[in-house]
């Protein structure tokens, strides 16, 4: 399964994409952090079903109903098959030199769309059940060797996690949780130059929100 996330916003000013491209965030939009939502989910719900996730909006050159959303400034992402069968999209029903064309009910995998099914309502039902994603998301750092990670507290949140990863790596790696009215977490002998920063929320019962990387980039 494929999960497909645009980087950079749709939505983004000329000023955002000025800061953006000299402090990141091309890989961290919000659409992008919940992409890494739902392959965590799959991971830990769905164990026989790996994600992979896809650093463009859509298939290459297609499109589909999460663009709009994105042009309304919503995160969305686009969920599709791993290995998609061209004969039977968006084509008349005929048969050509012994091939079938055309999208009918034999050429559906029963078992793969319960999966389909199940990571969909479970990623929702996640993210029902946990605290709005931060705001006010915020670093500080420069010529420092600890980094400051700020934010707003949300509703619901019993505590927050602080994530940091390499600028390369492509999921979150390390954390540190601060307690419900923690606005701030000083994270020592964190160089800021050296690793991308977030922010979760978590709520009593353990279900946490999409992370959200610093400033406009990473919003929800």
């Amino acid at each position: 399964m494929r999960v497909f996330s645009e980087g950079t916003k749709t939505v983004e000013t000329p000023e955002q994409a000025d800061r953006r491209r000299y402090n990141g965030g091309e890989v961290d939009s919000s659409s992008r952090n919940l992409a890494r939502f739902i392959d965590g989910i799959a991971d830990r719900y769905l164990a026989s079903f790996k994600v992979e996730m896809i650093y463009r909006t859509d298939r290459y050159g297609r499109g589909g109903d999460q663009v709009e959303m994105l042009k309304a400034g919503f995160p969305a992402v686009r969920i599709s098959e791993g290995a998609e069968n061209y004969d039977r999209q968006h084509q008349d029903l005929r048969v050509e030199n012994g091939i079938h064309y055309g999208d009918t009910i034999d050429g559906v995998d029963f078992d793969y769309l319960g999966q389909v099914a199940r990571l969909n309502i479970v990623s929702m039902a996640a993210l029902a059940a946990a605290p709005a994603a931060p705001t006010g998301v915020d670093i500080e750092g420069a010529l420092k060797s600890d980094t400051t990670v700020k934010w707003n507290t949300v509703p619901g949140a019993a505590s927050y996690r602080v994530w940091w990863r390499s600028t390369t790596a492509p999921q979150w790696t390390y954390s540190r949780t601060a307690t419900a009215n923690a606005t701030s977490l000083v994270l020592k002998d964190v160089v800021i130059d050296d690793w991308f920063f977030g922010v979760s929320a978590i709520s009593a019962d353990g279900y946490e929100s999409p992370v959200v990387f610093p400033g406009a980039p990473g919003a929800f």
